[in-house]
C-alpha cells in the first residue's frame, strides 16, 4: 500500500523524506528533556544548599532542546499537509498519519526504552515486559477489528447505491409512491454499516482498559521498587521521575502505534479498491503506428461478430456485412434489444469486434489513433446531457474554439436556432444542471448542434429526435441533406417517418440484418418493415407493438 502511495506523491519526494527525519529529531529532543529534568532535581535541588548555577545552566540548555523539538515537529507536517490537501484529499490524512506515526511511535518507544535502561536496567525491565504483554493483547484486538473494518467498505457500496438510485430517479420514486420502500432499503443498508462498525468499536474499545491497566501497574511497580532503591541509595529521586516519564512515553507510543495499524488496515482496504479502478486496463489501445487522418466517412462491416463478454454463448451481433458510402444518410430501425446501438458503437470503436472488421474511410478502425477516430465520429444519444453554463458553453463542448457564428450555424442545422433566439438572453441563456430548464426536444437539438461543431466525418443519432415532433424531425433531416451532404449520417429510430427518406435503411432483428435497402425496396421485400409502416401510418403504434403482433400470429 505505502509503495503505491509513494508512487503517486513522487513529486513531493523531498518533503516526504524530510518529514520522518524531522520526526526523529523531535523524538530525540523530547527524550532528552526528562533526562535534563532528572539532572536538575539530583544535582541542583537535592544537593545540600542547592546549586542554582547548575539549575540555570541545565534549564538554559532545555530551552533550545525544546525549541528544536518544536521546530522539527512543525517542519515535518505543514508543507506536506497543505500539498496533499490540495492534491489527494481522500488519502491526505492516512498518508500524513503514516509519515508521522510510522516513524514517531516506534522511534519514541525505542529511544525511551534505551534511556530507561541507561538510567536503571532493573526498573527498565518492567517496561520491556509490559510492552511485550500489551503488544500481544493489542495485536489480538486489532486483528479482530481489522476484519470488521474491511467488511464495512462493501456495505458502503450498497448504501451509496441506494442513495444514488434515489437521487437520480426521484421522479420515478414519487410517481410510483415508493418513498417508504426506498426509505426501508436505505435503512437496511445503513443498519448494515452501523452493525459492522459497532462490532469493530466493541472490539477496539478494549484497547483503553488494557492500556490503563498496564500503565497503572507499571507506575505502581516502578514507584514501589524505585522507593526501595532510593532508600538503599541505588536510585535518585530525579532518576525515578525520569523513569516514570519514560513509562508513560513508552506505553503511549505503543498505543499510538496500534492505532496507526488500524488506520493502515482501513487505508489499505480503501486504496486497494481505488487501485482496482486506476489499474483497470482497457482492451482498446492505440496501435504501434496509429493513423491520424481519416479519408472520408465511408463505413464497411466485413463479416462482423460481436459479444460484450468473450465467454458469452451467443454473440450480440452476428454475420454483419455492410457497405455505406461517404455522405449517405442511413436509417436503422428495429425492436428494442435488436442490437441497433451495439452496431453503431463499433464505428467509433467503443468496443472491438469479436470477429471480422469494421472499416472507416477504407481502414480498419483498430488502425486509427483512438482520439482521432472518436473526434471524427460524433454520437448523439437519446438522453444526452447538458451541463450548467450558457448555451454557448454547452455548444463549445463540441469545439472549444468555435466562434459565435459557427455555434449559430450548427444550431440552425439542428433546428435549435428558433427557440434559442426566443430566449431573452439568446445564446447566453443559462442552462441549469442536466438541462432541467429546457424541454426534452430542445435539449436533443442542442446536443445535435454540439455534435456538429466537432466537424465529424460520421454523425450518429441514436434515437436522439425521439422528443421532437415529426415536423421538426423532418426539418432536421432536410437540413442534414442540404447543409452537411459530405457527412455520413446514421439515424436510429423507432419511427418509420424518421428513416423512410434515407438513402438506405437497415432493419435489425436479433443482432442480424433482416433487411437493407431504400424505403420502396423494403416495402416490397421486407415483411417486418412493411408491417411497421402500415401500422404507424394507418393505426399508429411503434416497432415493438408490430413485432409483438407478428409473434402472436
Amino acid at each position: 500500500m505505502l509503495k503505491r502511495v509513494l508512487k503517486e506523491v513522487k513529486e513531493y519526494k523531498g518533503v516526504s523524506i524530510a518529514t520522518p527525519v524531522c520526526m526523529i529529531v523531535e523524538v530525540i529532543m523530547e527524550m532528552i528533556i526528562p533526562y535534563l529534568m532528572a539532572s536538575i532535581i539530583d544535582k541542583g535541588i537535592n544537593v545540600e544548599g542547592g546549586d542554582m548555577n547548575h539549575i540555570l545552566k541545565v534549564g538554559a540548555l532545555m530551552l533550545p532542546v525544546a525549541a528544536v523539538g518544536l521546530l522539527a515537529g512543525l517542519l515535518g507536517t505543514a508543507g506536506l499537509v497543505t500539498r496533499l490537501t490540495t492534491d489527494v484529499s481522500t488519502l491526505q490524512m492516512g498518508y500524513q498519519m503514516c509519515l508521522r506515526m510510522m516513524f514517531r511511535a516506534p522511534i519514541s518507544m525505542v529511544v525511551a526504552l534505551c534511556m530507561a535502561f541507561f538510567i536503571n536496567a532493573r526498573i527498565a525491565s518492567i517496561y520491556l515486559v509490559a510492552v511485550l504483554m500489551l503488544g500481544f493483547v493489542l495485536f489480538l484486538i486489532l486483528k479482530r477489528a481489522t476484519k470488521y473494518f474491511k467488511e464495512a467498505f462493501p456495505k458502503y457500496d450498497k448504501l451509496n447505491e441506494s442513495v444514488q438510485e434515489n437521487v437520480s430517479a426521484i421522479r420515478v420514486v414519487k410517481a410510483y409512491v415508493r418513498e417508504d420502500w426506498e426509505i426501508s432499503k436505505f435503512k437496511k443498508a445503513s443498519e448494515g454499516i452501523y452493525k459492522i462498525f459497532t462490532k469493530a468499536e466493541g472490539t477496539t474499545i478494549f484497547q483503553m482498559p488494557a492500556m490503563n491497566l498496564t500503565v497503572y501497574t507499571c507506575i505502581l511497580l516502578i514507584s514501589w521498587i524505585g522507593a526501595k532503591m532510593i532508600v538503599a541509595g541505588s536510585l535518585t529521586t530525579g532518576e525515578l521521575m525520569s523513569l516514570l516519564a519514560y513509562c508513560m512515553n513508552i506505553l503511549m507510543s505503543l498505543m499510538i502505534f496500534s492505532f496507526m495499524f488500524v488506520m493502515i488496515s482501513m487505508g489499505s482496504a480503501a486504496i486497494t479498491r481505488v487501485y482496482e479502478v486506476l489499474e483497470e486496463k482497457s482492451s482498446l489501445d492505440n496501435p504501434e503506428n496509429p493513423v491520424y487522418e481519416i479519408k472520408d466517412g465511408s463505413v464497411d462491416f466485413e463479416d462482423v461478430y460481436f459479444a460484450y463478454n468473450k465467454e458469452a454463448k451467443e454473440p450480440v451481433l452476428k454475420d454483419i456485412d455492410l457497405h455505406i458510402d461517404s455522405g449517405e444518410m442511413v436509417g436503422i430501425i428495429g425492436a428494442t434489444g435488436s442490437a441497433k446501438t451495439s452496431l453503431v458503437n463499433l464505428i467509433s470503436r467503443l468496443y472491438d469486434v469479436t470477429g471480422g472488421s469494421v472499416k472507416v474511410g477504407g481502414r480498419d478502425v483498430r488502425e486509427y489513433d483512438l482520439q482521432t477516430l472518436r473526434n471524427k465520429v460524433s454520437v448523439v444519444l437519446q438522453n444526452n446531457t447538458l451541463f450548467s453554463g450558457s448555451i454557448y458553453d454547452n455548444l463549445r463542448w463540441g469545439n472549444k474554439d468555435a466562434s459565435d457564428e459557427e455555434c449559430k450555424a450548427a444550431c440552425k442545422i439542428a433546428c435549435a436556432d428558433d427557440f434559442v433566439e426566443n430566449f431573452p438572453d439568446k445564446y447566453d441563456t443559462h442552462i441549469e444542471q442536466g438541462g432541467s430548464n429546457v424541454s426534452g426536444g430542445q435539449k436533443q437539438r442542442l446536443c445535435i448542434a454540439r455534435a456538429l461543431l466537432k466537424e465529424p466525418k460520421i454523425l450518429i443519432l441514436d434515437d436522439s429526435t425521439s422528443a421532437v415532433d415529426t415536423a421538426t424531425d423532418a426539418r432536421i433531416r432536410k437540413s442534414f441533406r442540404e447543409d452537411i451532404p459530405n457527412i455520413t449520417k446514421f439515424i436510429i429510430s423507432q419511427r418509420v417517418s424518421s428513416v423512410m427518406d434515407s438513402d438506405h435503411i437497415i432493419v435489425m432483428e436479433d443482432g442480424q440484418i433482416n433487411g437493407f435497402g431504400t424505403h420502396d425496396e423494403l416495402m416490397k421485400t421486407n415483411e417486418i418493415y412493411r408491417e411497421l409502416y402500415e401500422s404507424q401510418t394507418q393505426n399508429g403504434g411503434d416497432f415493438d407493438e408490430v413485432n409483438t403482433a407478428k409473434e402472436d400470429k
